[in-house]
């Protein structure tokens, strides 16, 4: 009798358990297996560090040459491969790293750039399409998360929603946390007793059911789903509290913007968020370039460096998509203001994690940087190989309104050299 109960009341607690949230792992979420199976899911982090980033000064040095400037280039923990002096933390996790350094998108605006780096298409004219962090959302939708699955942190504003998910619907566009802060309007008002607010979404509840039975569109459908995930989101306010993080990691990333950024990135992610991009800025350096990237990318290291180191020894890495980007490189020649202006013909992005060749280089420049000599490759198969080494087929299609749409551009193809 009492295996009887024990299994009655194991399959009674598994069906009611079969819309928790953790991944919607159920009855299974507080076991040790079940606590493997959410930190195996699948996630990405993008860095975008807007205005253009110098290859020169950070992944593709060119010291002791007419373009390279004053800044020597030094070994990482990948026999070989040297990246910028600016970066003496990250080069210690370079083994964990790869760099794309044959990059030609063949354009130099910010607004072109990028948004060809954020879709993988070039833009046209008449149509728009989904940003990676929509298109990764989706992909991995489980129809059971009660967390957004898209998350954009910026340096400021007031947060809210973007339209960066296209013909993907708003189900998948970013909620954009202003500063690091909370999503807005996810804390009960001054006064509402909990109680109160639950017999308001009871009442609510009610009426929405009566009128479904009758006047039932798409339209109430995707309301009702919008309402119910901000009631969820708001009983899980605590996951964008940053003030749970011990005070040695806020030491450890640094308490300016981008190092509490960083933190909140690796916090998301450990709870499971499926995607979570943030910025550095503004690497627009026409002017004092030299001054600039020595101070930012002395902001940049520790943070990055720090977080990759985290990922890694939480067992995060293994299934997490690190990528740092532009919309494009600097000139590798110097203006009268000694600074660099905008250059998309041979430029470099860092990569890692997931199904990454740990510690590969793929692509090449000439001697002072003017030109791929390896290896060229376009935003396109970038955003192949993200997709890849998710273990996401990337010449798939999406089913939107009964038409099939294709996941990336299907001119290109991935960088399978570098999909581990």
């Amino acid at each position: 009798m009492e295996h009887t109960m024990a299994r009655r009341q194991f399959l009674g607690t598994l069906a009611a358990g079969t819309g928790a949230v953790v991944g919607g792992l159920g009855w299974f979420a507080q076991s040790a297996a079940a606590n493997q199976l959410a930190k195996d899911q699948k996630r990405m982090l993008v860095i975008n560090m807007h205005g253009g980033l110098s290859q020169l000064e950070s992944w593709d040095p060119k010291p002791n040459t007419n373009t390279g400037g004053p800044f020597r280039a030094i070994p990482t923990s990948v026999p070989g491969v040297h990246i910028s002096e600016l970066l003496p933390y990250t080069a210690k996790q370079m083994h964990h790293l790869a760099l794309v350094r044959g990059i030609n998108t063949k354009n130099d605006d910010h607004g072109k750039g990028t948004y060809m780096m954020l879709t993988g298409y070039h833009q046209r004219a008449g149509i728009d399409y989904p940003q990676i962090g929509a298109v990764v959302a989706k992909s991995f939708d489980a129809n059971d998360r009660s967390l957004p699955g898209h998350i954009l942190i910026t340096p400021g504003g007031a947060g809210g929603r973007s339209a960066d998910s296209a013909y993907l619907g708003p189900k998948y566009s970013s909620v954009v946390l202003g500063n690091g802060n909370p999503p807005q309007n996810t804390a009960l008002p001054a006064g509402l007793a909990a109680a109160t607010a639950e017999e308001q979404q009871t009442l609510r509840r009610l009426a929405n059911d009566r009128f479904l039975g009758r006047r039932r569109t798409a339209q109430t459908d995707a309301y009702v789903q919008s309402f119910e995930a901000a009631q969820d989101l708001m009983k899980q306010r605590d996951v964008f509290d940053l003030t749970k993080e011990p005070e040695k990691d806020h030491d450890r990333y640094g308490k300016h913007d981008f190092g509490r950024h960083c933190l909140m990135a690796r916090r998301l992610l450990e709870k499971g968020i499926t995607f979570v991009q943030i910025s550095h800025s503004n690497y627009d350096t026409h002017n004092e370039n030299f001054n600039f990237h020595f101070e930012q990318m002395g902001e940049f290291d520790k943070p990055f460096a720090s977080l990759i180191q985290d990922l890694h020894e939480r067992g995060l890495l293994a299934h997490t998509m690190v990528v740092v980007l532009s919309e494009f490189g600097r000139t590798p020649n110097i203006n009268q203001y000694y600074g660099r202006d905008h250059w998309g013909k041979a430029w470099s992005v860092c990569l890692g994690g997931a199904g990454i060749a740990r510690g590969a280089v793929f692509g090449k420049t000439n001697a002072n940087g003017t030109e791929v000599t390896e290896n060229q490759v376009d935003a396109g198969n970038l955003f192949h190989t993200y997709l890849r080494g998710l273990g996401l087929n990337s010449k798939a299609t999406f089913d939107v309104g009964g038409r099939r749409v294709p996941v990336a551009d299907p001119a290109f193809g991935p960088i399978t050299e570098l999909i581990a």
